[in-house]
């Protein structure tokens, strides 16, 4: 194994870097934002570190309220033990979360990875539309003995009204009337889903801070209800997550604070090198694996925008060294009681062929808290280094409007709009930019 990866996994540290020439550029970061007092303004909630318009620094400043959850979620603990020890009293085998991205992703991870508690229900999130699924989830338990959360920050999108509906009158038709002591909601304060909770007498209305973005919102209700439902120890998991958030707010010299340095190189390696090394492939140990697809959605709507953007790369398949491209920079989440032994060898060769690379080391599950809040804060500091706005989502949004003006269309014509294609060879269509080849093959490469 190479001498510079071997000290590592005997170190005590549980954060490292192997960056090589690279190790220039994050220096340089870490004095540009020291300059820029980044870490005072993050905490300051100052919205000028990332813009200047009046418009976008309100907008930024109402989008920081998940650097507070990890010590305000603390008060809603008690309320979540109450709810789960009735849930567990009345004899619900199971739970599903109904829900889509930020409002169900945090949730699916914890559930893979902290698994559930013995004689807790067992958790489905349902994040689809398709009828397969949806009636695949319906059967995994009697609905007599399942307890649905509705999960929307913006309050009822198409596909979590629909899901709603469908298992509203599933449920009545199995238990009768008792179906609202079966559904419980969390929302923003306000919302549409926040009123037909209320109008139909639901279980219980959680409302989350509206301050949180969906995905930031891994430590708020959106994460922790369902968490709490399966038997997770919620304390254990915040305590992890406010030691990581004490350890991001250590101004200095910034060498010593996680979240900045992983944001730093992250933002530094998109940006700076030509090529960049923009393709952050995330290795894990398996027992983290799903960990991968919170970071990716995380990573990919908060960079990927105005030219800019860092293309997260998880669960790829293990490949030969030699098969890694010059635009790769690779983190390492490392389960210090995992068996390890691939992964690390793998790593060592990549070092050893100059690819940067972070290490991160988990003492055991439960550091996933830790992890979720360290992502955050190092995604909105590499979009400081990128120029660019971590808290919006222009082209969802823009997929959003087109996606209903579609489905009014349909609705006013019952028919479809078709894209004109642009090649066709045997049975394929292609659909696409215009091609300056009749190839196929050549137009895909």
């Amino acid at each position: 194994m190479s001498d510079i990866i071997e000290p590592l996994f005997r170190s005590p540290s549980s954060f490292y870097c192997a960056l090589g020439p690279y190790q220039r550029l994050l220096d340089c970061a870490l004095k540009a934002l020291g300059e820029a007092q980044a870490i005072q303004r993050i905490w300051a909630r100052d919205g000028t570190l990332w813009r200047q318009a009046p418009e976008e620094v309100a907008e930024i400043t109402n989008r920081l309220g998940w650097l507070d959850l990890p010590f305000t979620m603390r008060a809603q603990l008690a309320t979540l033990r109450t709810l789960s020890a009735e849930v567990l009293a009345e004899g619900f085998s199971h739970v599903i979360l109904l829900g889509m991205g930020g409002s169900s992703l945090a949730a699916e991870v914890i559930r893979l990875i902290l698994g559930r508690s013995a004689g807790y229900p067992d958790l489905t999130v349902l994040d689809s539309t398709d009828p397969a699924q949806i009636r695949h989830t319906a059967a995994i338990a009697p609905l007599s003995r399942t307890l649905f959360i509705v999960a929307s920050k913006s309050g009822l999108t198409a596909e979590v009204a629909s899901l709603y509906a469908y298992f509203r009158a599933a449920l009545l038709a199995e238990v009768g009337e008792s179906w609202k002591r079966h559904v419980l909601a969390v929302t923003d304060p306000g919302t549409r889903l926040a009123a037909l909770a209320q109008e139909e007498g639901f279980r219980a209305l959680f409302f989350n801070p509206p301050d949180v973005g969906g995905r930031y919102s891994a430590l708020s209700l959106f994460g922790l209800l369902p968490a709490a439902l399966i038997g997770v120890d919620l304390e254990r998991l915040l305590e992890r997550a406010a030691n990581m958030a004490a350890a991001c707010n250590t101004p200095a010299s910034g060498a010593d604070n996680p979240g900045l340095i992983l944001g730093a190189v992250m933002g530094e390696l998109a940006h700076h090198p030509y090529p960049g090394r923009d393709k952050l492939t995330l290795l894990t140990s398996a027992e983290l694996a799903p960990f991968g697809a919170w970071v990716e959605q995380l990573i990919a709507e908060s960079t990927g925008k105005e030219g800019q953007g860092i293309l997260p790369v998880e669960g790829e398949c293990l490949r030969e060294p030699k098969q890694y491209g010059a635009d790769r920079f690779f983190v390492y989440l490392r389960l210090d009681t995992a068996d390890n032994r691939g992964n690390d060898a793998l790593l060592a060769h990549l070092v050893e062929l100059g690819h940067p690379l972070v290490v991160l080391r988990l003492r055991d599950v439960y550091d996933l808290g830790a992890e979720f809040f360290r992502w955050e804060f190092a995604t909105a500091v590499a979009c400081q280094r990128l120029g660019i706005n971590p808290f919006d989502q222009p082209d969802v949004e823009s997929a959003k409007v087109q996606a209903r003006n579609g489905l009014a269309q349909y609705e006013a014509t019952k028919t479809l709009v078709e894209e004109p294609s642009v090649l066709r060879d045997g049975v394929l269509t292609f659909y696409g930019p215009m091609p300056s080849t009749s190839d196929a093959s050549e137009y895909l490469c």
